[in-house]
């Protein structure tokens, strides 16, 4: 398994180790961190602070940035019962599948835990067991380019279809100024974690619940899911590239920096790369909630975030669960939302003034992350990842116009009570 790891370690990024001691009493700590945007930098940097504190030794382990590999990676590390990774980041939907792996932290984060977002706590609890610690918040959202809408005066969109209209407008005016390579909207359409959050955000706005609802019952197959899947499957070809069935979020974040889309959906890691010194779209971007399904639909983002959990296989779990509550902790928050725009779990943060005067739209956010729609991970538990594997599989068939949205949505309904049989 070790070899394993170092093979996966070489094909997906470097292995770093930071500290300022090797002594025999100083531990050796491997940590996992996304290479996402700036996440493995602004993780290095926090890890290093802490081994300088601590006289410990870090290991930086980069994982793969898609989501639904990252976890197969996790799973079988785990399953092996190795100790090649202490500390793991953890999207929020894994926690019911990976808990009896990890270490409940509930003792070590009494008195803090109510400084975290309610929502984003109980994505980290398992039985009422806290097998994680929130680290960052996420939400989907609307970016937006001021500029080309102002030329164009049109408003920010209220619903998918003003900006189904508005992207076709302006992806026309670009183009017939020469700009061929220029879109209306980008997105997450691989068949990847990344489509469900997508595809949960345009059904639940349009009033077509969560795929499995808070009691279990399977509720994807109904006419306002069809509708969002109908109104997203018609962007593609038109207003958005046919390559977005294999986007990512950093491959639609290229396109939008660079300039050639006036619309993208992704989460709030990528308004410091679009404000970076280097970016073609500095101070021309705007973000907003997702649009709503019409007049009587809602805005709907879904809750995203990493949290960080301990392995129960780690040899210094002590000094692991250490490296989690700094990394975790206000100060280390607050400089991750200045520098990388990595919003925070504590609530205070949100009216820090130099996380505001960092992250302009930050106050806004605490609605968005209050009212954010959650994956049905807590109600599936060790199942999830198989509901979120037919969801995800199903769609991309719709956008891909190799199935219609009720044919899918009805084989959808059978495939998850298949999955359902031996209960969730």
């Amino acid at each position: 398994m070790s070899r394993h790891l170092a093979r996966v370690a070489v094909v997906t990024g470097l292995v770093a180790s930071i500290g300022v001691s090797t002594g025999a009493w100083a531990a050796e700590i491997s940590i996992s961190c996304s290479a996402l945007g700036k996440e493995y930098e602004i993780c290095k940097q926090g890890v290093d602070a802490w081994a300088k504190k601590t006289g410990n030794t870090v290991k930086i382990v980069s994982t793969p940035n898609s989501a639904t590999e990252r976890l197969a990676l996790y799973q079988q590390l785990l399953a092996a019962g190795a100790g090649d990774i202490d500390v793991f980041q953890i999207d929020v939907v894994w926690t019911g599948t990976l808990s009896k792996h990890l270490v409940d932290l509930t003792g070590k984060a009494q008195g803090v835990i109510d400084q975290h977002l309610p929502t984003v706590i109980e994505t980290s609890r398992v039985d009422g067991k806290l097998m994680a610690m929130p680290w960052f918040a996420d939400a989907g959202l609307l970016y937006y380019r001021k500029d080309l809408l102002e030329t164009y005066k049109r408003p920010v969109p209220e619903t998918w279809g003003d900006l189904t209209e508005t992207a076709r407008l302006v992806q026309e005016g670009e183009r017939k100024a020469g700009r061929n390579d220029f879109w209306g909207y980008v997105w997450q359409g691989r068949a990847y974690e990344g489509l469900t959050t997508n595809a949960l955000e345009w059904i639940a706005s349009y009033g077509g619940g969560t795929i499995v609802d808070e009691k279990g019952e399977i509720t994807i197959d109904n006419p306002n899911a069809a509708q969002a899947l109908k109104t997203a499957s018609g962007w593609v070809g038109t207003v958005t590239p046919e390559g977005v069935l294999n986007y990512t979020e950093e491959e639609s974040r290229g396109v939008f920096q660079a300039g050639n889309a006036v619309f993208m959906r992704n989460w709030p890691y990528a308004w410091a790369l679009a404000q970076g010194g280097d970016s073609t779209i500095k101070d021309k971007v705007g973000i907003a909630p997702l649009p709503k399904g019409g007049a009587d639909g809602r805005h709907a983002g879904t809750l995203g975030g990493q949290l960080l959990a301990v392995s129960k296989y780690s040899k210094n779990a002590d000094a692991a669960t250490d490296l989690v509550m700094y990394l975790t902790g206000p100060e280390e928050q607050k400089r991750r939302a200045i520098e990388g725009s990595f919003n925070p779990t504590i609530i205070a943060l949100f009216k820090d003034p130099d996380v505001m005067k960092a992250n302009p739209f930050i106050g806004d956010l605490l609605d968005v992350f209050t009212n954010a729609i959650a994956r049905p991970a807590s109600v599936t538990r060790d199942n999830y990842n198989k509901v979120s594997t037919e969801f995800f599989n199903n769609v991309h068939e719709v956008l891909s116009k190799r199935a219609q949205p009720e044919q899918a949505l009805s084989r959808l309904d059978r495939d998850l009570k298949r999955v359902k049989r031996s209960g969730w």
